[in-house]
């Protein structure tokens, strides 16, 4: 392994994933609570977040670097939405690249963990067209 792959640098890349991952299913989860009154997918994006909780671990916290991330500031395109369906478009897009990024990078460490992240990864896609389906095709 080169100080590229370092455990410290997997361990940086998964806790920004994790981080991404779950605020991306936040953002969906608050907006089919609160925008859409839709009970189902809000319990069923609720229930995918917290099955995330099982891999998170606070020793990654020590491998954080806010400070020197190359890539924090937003680009124009991610300052931009025009109504609440582009919010979740780009956050189900942003979660489900996240738990893609996830499910390789935890077959360096667990592969139990990697299927917990192809299923949360594939719980988004369902609930993405269960979402469109109900309440954007006409």
């Amino acid at each position: 392994m080169t100080n590229s792959e370092s455990p410290e640098k997997v361990a940086r890349l998964i806790d920004a994933n994790l981080n991404r991952l779950k605020e991306g299913i936040r953002v969906i989860e608050d907006i089919n609570r609160y925008i859409y009154d839709d009970a189902s997918l809000t319990s069923q994006l609720k229930s995918l977040r917290h099955r995330l909780q099982t891999l998170y671990s606070q020793e990654r916290l020590y491998f954080r670097d806010i400070e020197n991330d190359v890539q924090k500031k937003s680009i124009e395109s991610e300052l931009k939405r025009s109504n609440i369906v582009d919010l979740v478009i780009a956050n189900f897009s942003r979660a489900q690249e996240s738990a893609r990024v996830l499910e390789e990078s935890f077959k360096l460490i667990d592969p139990v963990f990697s299927e917990i992240a192809k299923e949360v990864r594939y719980g988004l896609y369902g609930v993405e067209k269960d979402f469109f389906l109900k309440h954007l095709a006409k």
